[in-house]
C-alpha cells in the first residue's frame, strides 16, 4: 500500500504523540534524526515542541506520511529562510520513516511528496538538507535527485570517539 502524504495536517494531541513516538523509534533504530540511541519520548518532546512553535509562527510546515492503516509512518519538516537573499529556497529537516516500513518505498514516496509540495510553495526554487555522513542517507538522497554540495568533516559528534561528516544536499526545483 502506498504512503499517503499530507501537508500541514491538523496538529492534534494524538498526532503530536504519534510524531513523538515515530521520532523516538527512528532514533532508537539508529536513524540520523538529531539524536543518538537510547532516547525516550521525553527526550524528543522538547525538540518537537520547538518545531511546533516554528509551525505556529509560519516558519515551518509539516509533511506527514500515513501507512495503509492511517498510522503516522513518516515525516519531513520544511523550514523557511528569513534572510531576504535566501527566501527562494527552503530547508528539509527531520526526514524519517518508521523502521517497520523500511524497504517499502515510503522514503522515496515521502521525498517525492516533499518535492511536489515545495514546487507548489510560492517562490521556492530549491530544497536544501543536511545529513549525517556514514549513515547512507547521502546515497539515498542522491537517488532522489539531490546533489551533494558540501561536506564538513567530523562536524557531528555522535560519541566521544565517533565524529561524522555533515553533508549538505541540494535539489533545484527549476
Amino acid at each position: 500500500m502506498p504512503l499517503r502524504c499530507e501537508l500541514d495536517p491538523e496538529t492534534t494531541p494524538e498526532l503530536l504523540d504519534s510524531v513523538c513516538a515515530l521520532w523516538t523509534d527512528v532514533s532508537n533504530a539508529g536513524g540520523a534524526v538529531g539524536f543518538v540511541p537510547p532516547v525516550v519520548k521525553d527526550d524528543i518532546r522538547l525538540e518537537l515542541l520547538k518545531h511546533l512553535a516554528a509551525m505556529a509562527e509560519g516558519r515551518t510546515r509539516l509533511l506527514l506520511g500515513r501507512d495503509e492503516d492511517g498510522a503516522v509512518a513518516a515525516t519531513a519538516f520544511f523550514t523557511f529562510n528569513t534572510h531576504r537573499l535566501m527566501r527562494h529556497w527552503c530547508w528539509l529537516y527531520t526526514v524519517m520513516v518508521h523502521p517497520s516500513h523500511q524497504g517499502k518505498g515510503y522514503g522515496r514516496a515521502l521525498m517525492a511528496a516533499a518535492e511536489d509540495a515545495a514546487r507548489d510553495m510560492d517562490g521556492i526554487r530549491g530544497i536544501r538538507l543536511t545529513c549525517r555522513g556514514g549513515s547512507g542517507a547521502d546515497l539515498f538522497y542522491e537517488r532522489c535527485g539531490y546533489k551533494e554540495v558540501g561536506r564538513v568533516p567530523g562536524a557531528i559528534k555522535v560519541a566521544d570517539d565517533d565524529f561524522r561528516d555533515d553533508v549538505t544536499m541540494w535539489l533545484p526545483l527549476n
